[in-house]
């Protein structure tokens, strides 16, 4: 089968300045994501998808393929990441280049490790699954919490659990952002397709799940890299 890895690096951000080449204990963000995607072993391209020559420029220095820059209409902050990648394949497809499964990397979650991205490539041949994607056990239940009237009374707040050991409630995940792996054969209706029967969750740890918006999250991710928390 043949592989390709999507990684998404779109210039600027409103949240963090170039985030994505932000340099993290050193290293420029996306290339976490470039380095892990090579070390996988599973790839036959590594492309990060970008609408700038100096994100390409970074990016080829660690490994990446970029033939081509993502066009303006994909590169506002409407642009969904499907839209991205399909695109990317019917480049690489007039380039004669076809692939059997894409794995969209998103480089703001730069602590997932060559091991997650091998496992969930296994997962989904053991399963021959459609798609795997990436989850992690949520901090706190959601049926801890509730919605609340407009003047704040918190009557009635937990009856969903007032009979129900902390112990015992069920675990709830929720979807981290870190892999989304699928085959072609899916990609023209991604949205839909990536929670239907032939999907399977590849479960991760919190630390390995940081998604990277904001400064907070910036220093949460170094501190666990520094600290070897991995």
């Amino acid at each position: 089968m043949r592989n390709i890895a999507i990684i998404p690096a779109r210039s600027g951000s409103k949240g963090l300045k170039d985030k994505n080449i932000k340099l993290l204990n050193g290293k420029p963000m996306m290339a976490y994501s470039i380095e892990a995607a090579e070390k996988s072993g599973i790839f036959d391209c590594v492309h990060v998808s970008t609408d700038s020559g100096e994100y390409a420029r970074i990016a080829r220095e660690y490994g990446a393929d970029v033939p081509f820059l993502r066009s303006d209409e994909l590169s506002s902050d409407t642009a969904g990441s499907w839209d991205v990648v399909r695109w990317t394949m019917e480049q690489y497809a007039k380039l004669g280049r076809e692939f059997d499964c894409v794995t969209l990397l998103q480089p703001t979650s730069p602590l997932r490790t060559e091991e997650d991205i091998q496992r969930a490539y296994h997962l989904m041949q053991e399963k021959q699954a459609d798609a795997v994607v990436g989850v992690c056990e949520m901090d706190h239940s959601p049926l801890w919490s509730n919605t609340l009237p407009e003047n704040g009374n918190m009557n009635g707040f937990l009856d969903r659990v007032a009979n129900i050991g902390r112990q015992k409630l069920p675990v709830y995940y929720r979807i981290n952002g870190v892999i989304y792996m699928l085959k072609d054969s899916v990609l023209t209706h991604a949205e839909t397709a990536l929670y239907g029967e032939g999907t399977y969750a590849y479960i991760m740890p919190k630390q390995r799940s940081i998604d990277i918006d904001d400064a907070f999250d910036f220093t949460i991710a170094e501190t666990i890299i520094k600290g070897g928390l991995l």
